[in-house]
């Protein structure tokens, strides 16, 4: 209980939920400045969201994949590394369930979880590299990792063009029916937005994430490791296997989202002429959650639907999407600068302290 309270305090709540208002508040300046009514562009932007069973279906869709990466960046962080490469294990799990998905024609129970756990160890072994280098020669992990992921990349596309290919066609083969995650009962209910088992096993990976870190032996030795390793050294740990383990670990959250973009969304990959931008993110999601389980749930919500219902914001009230991102931008700074909103809040956290000891008296 000590432990959930001190991950979920008042002090981690509070920023953040501030951070959010504020960047709201900047976005509707911007939006002022535009010659935009903010008001219409925030209606357009709920209604967007809640306004259908499709819309609300797809913004789920949209939040699932932030939900895997936020929690792979926040675990790398809470274990003392800086998992930048969460992009490139992304994507290296796409590669490993569309390999599985296309190429093997197995029964369903067989095929899908396959291809899930293949998804899951190309990214883990992907970041394990990193983990690796870092461990064995003292590489950087933030250097090696933006480097791999643009070898992800073009690794990416050379598979699916070599081996995958649909001819005529810049993506792969349709994966194989037996291997999809669709949840088709659900995808009717939701007015056919891709729904899939993905988002399920999002929300069981925020219950692992903090499970293992802060339940078990494991945890602790992720936890000590990234806090002091020469003390942790000292304690018996082996500290270089424990980096690899938890590059890895980190790794296999990142790749699990990219093998139900591909398994329950996509159906095939494509040859990208960029990444798809979940890895990066996702630091921000980790960085608004304030690298907790909850706190990236909440923040992957956030992000998501901001992003989905940008759209909205754009046919309803003309604002360009791109006002989307000053509002995400403006509460990742204000998230960072957590000093500046603690100063706002000071006077009025002092004012209820004040009359909390009259009420005493």
């Amino acid at each position: 209980m000590d432990t959930t309270k001190k991950i979920f305090n008042k002090s981690s709540l509070l920023v953040p939920l501030v951070s959010i208002v504020l960047g709201l508040i900047i976005g509707a300046i911007a939006m002022l400045a535009g010659g935009y009514n903010p008001i219409v562009a925030y209606t357009s932007l709920f209604e967007r969201l809640f306004g259908s069973p499709y819309h609300m279906g797809e913004a789920i869709r949209a939040i699932t994949p932030l939900i895997f990466t936020g929690i792979a960046v926040a675990f790398a962080f809470r274990t003392g590394l800086f998992n930048i490469g969460v992009e490139g294990q992304f994507v290296m799990g796409m590669t490993g369930a569309t390999l599985i998905g296309v190429l093997l024609d197995l029964p369903w129970y067989i095929h899908g979880p396959l291809a899930i756990v293949t998804g899951a160890l190309f990214g883990g072994l992907w970041a394990g590299i990193v983990g690796f280098l870092k461990a064995t020669r003292g590489v950087n992990e933030v250097i090696s990792s933006i480097m791999l992921n643009w070898t992800a990349l073009y690794l990416a596309n050379y598979i699916v063009a070599a081996f995958l290919l649909e001819p005529g066609q810049q993506k792969s083969r349709p994966i194989h029916a037996s291997a999809l995650m669709h949840i088709d009962w659900l995808i009717e209910l939701m007015d056919r937005a891709r729904m899939h088992w993905g988002t399920l096993i999002a929300l069981l990976g925020v219950a692992v994430f903090y499970l293992l870190l802060w339940r078990t032996k494991q945890g602790y030795e992720l936890r000590a490791v990234g806090h002091n390793p020469d003390a942790a050294l000292y304690a018996g740990m082996n500290v270089n296997r424990t980096i690899v383990k938890s590059m890895m670990i980190s790794g296999v959250f990142a790749g699990l989202g990219g093998v139900f973009e591909v398994l329950g969304v996509f159906g095939n990959q494509t040859i990208m002429a960029a990444s798809p931008g979940y890895g990066f993110d996702g630091i921000a999601v980790a960085l608004l959650g304030g690298n907790t389980p909850v706190g990236v749930l909440l923040a992957s919500i956030l992000f998501g639907g901001l992003s989905y219902g940008s759209s909205g914001m754009s046919f309803g009230a003309g604002v360009p999407s791109e006002i989307v991102r000053i509002v995400i931008g403006s509460v990742i700074f204000f998230v960072a600068a957590h000093g500046i909103v603690k100063y706002m809040l000071k006077p009025f956290m002092q004012k209820r302290s004040a009359d909390k000891r009259k009420e005493a008296a």
